[in-house]
């Protein structure tokens, strides 16, 4: 765990238990806990100030997820980003925002377009920072798409899509490590955002695809890297 992980905070009616389970998984899905990262217990409990019981039960009910793996004679560990878990995300995602983008082309309020705006301004400039905090960008490209779902006033598709955005939080993570990426993101959420202003539904719609496609190239890069990197090191031990 890293200094920047704090004590918990738990929620008055909360068991702690289940507070214990969702703050790991937060750190997790954030990317404060990486893929691969070892999960100690002493460590984790000293950390959050509580006993071994409810990390025990938090790290067990996590395996169920998905998000974490027991390794024989090693322990709990991260659960890695797999090349499948991240096609079947981001194919429902695409799915989903094509739909959103073509109905706020039809029905988006001035309003609304300039909420959308703002969200792409503070993520461009997030990006255009010299120090740029990797969760202070990824919370900024969350809130731009975000604005698109609002827009939908569909209240069962806001839910589903921010049910799948805690899912995306670990794959923003990886596509934005890298700079040249983040700029073209940046031109994206602008491309996106004239053709709404336009209410040009068939290019929001070709646009927003393309988006979601440069993702999933770009992930299943730093993935392959990831793995190339950790074969290496295995090999030369």
């Amino acid at each position: 765990m890293r200094e920047s992980d704090s004590a918990l905070n738990p929620e008055e009616y909360m068991p702690l238990r289940e507070v214990v389970f969702l703050t790991l998984r937060s750190q997790i899905l954030r990317g404060e806990l990486k893929p691969g990262e070892r999960l100690m217990e002493i460590s984790l409990a000293n950390r959050l100030g509580v006993s071994r019981t409810p990390i025990r039960e938090a790290i067990r009910k996590l395996e169920h997820e998905g998000l974490v793996v027991m390794i024989p004679r090693r322990g709990a560990h991260v659960a890695e980003i797999t090349q499948q878990e991240l096609k079947d995300v981001l194919e429902i995602r695409k799915s989903l925002e094509i739909l959103a983008v073509t109905k706020i082309c039809r029905c988006i309020t001035d309003r609304e377009i300039g909420e959308l705006e703002k969200a792409e301004e503070i993520f461009a400039r997030q990006v255009m920072k010299k120090d740029s905090d990797p969760a202070a960008l990824g919370e900024a490209d969350e809130q731009f798409h975000e604005m698109i779902y609002n827009a939908t006033h569909n209240r069962r598709m806001i839910q589903i899509l921010n049910n799948l955005r805690e899912q995306m939080y670990r794959f923003r993570m990886e596509y934005l490590k890298d700079k040249e990426v983040r700029m073209k993101i940046v031109e994206e959420h602008e491309a996106i955002l004239n053709a709404i202003r336009r209410r040009d539904e068939q290019e929001a719609v070709r646009l927003e695809q393309e988006h979601i496609d440069n993702q999933y190239r770009s992930i299943m890069k730093s993935l392959e890297e990831r793995c190339a990197g950790r074969t290496g090191y295995e090999q030369s031990e």
